[in-house]
């Protein structure tokens, strides 16, 4: 599928957020909130920094966006994330009414648009989100295969 220059530009500056959390020690997970051609929440995983479990990126940034607007609603919105959102987050965005997913790598273990599940589109609820795979895909697997190689490799406990 070929995306427009914008969605290439929303992904990239996701991925610069997973290169925060990879700086941080975190798994390197980004993620932007984009209204109106402009983004209005950023997020990066911060699970270890802030010791809670739902402090991934999606959550944070989708938080973010919530006050820039100073509504829960995002239905005007797309979220650009670098790791297929568990279903946590895709509750979350299904919740706040995103209106598209952008994600760059497919998460087999803990995926809910599309690898386990498919939770946005499914239909099932009362609002429907449009996924979309595969931009910098390469990009955010590099990112997250160096970082669980380094942990590895230092025999440091993983907690996914």
């Amino acid at each position: 599928m070929l995306f427009s220059e914008d969605s290439y530009k929303y992904m990239f500056a996701a991925l610069q957020e997973a290169e925060k959390a990879l700086l941080d020690d975190e798994v390197p997970v980004g993620a932007v909130v984009v209204h109106d051609n402009k983004i209005i929440g950023r997020g990066f995983n911060q699970v270890e920094r802030l010791k809670d479990a739902t402090a991934h990126a999606e959550m944070i940034a989708l938080t973010a966006a919530a006050n820039h607007l100073s509504n829960w609603r995002l239905n005007e919105c797309d979220i650009y994330v670098t790791l297929e959102p568990c279903i946590m987050c895709t509750g979350a965005m299904l919740a706040s009414r995103i209106n598209n997913i952008y994600f760059a790598a497919y998460d087999p273990k803990f995926g809910a648009c599309g690898s386990i599940y498919n939770l946005a589109e499914e239909g099932k609820y009362n609002h429907k989100i449009n996924v979309f795979s595969g931009i910098y895909s390469a990009e955010s697997e590099n990112l997250l295969q160096s970082f669980f190689i380094k942990k590895r490799n230092n025999g440091n406990k993983i907690s996914n």
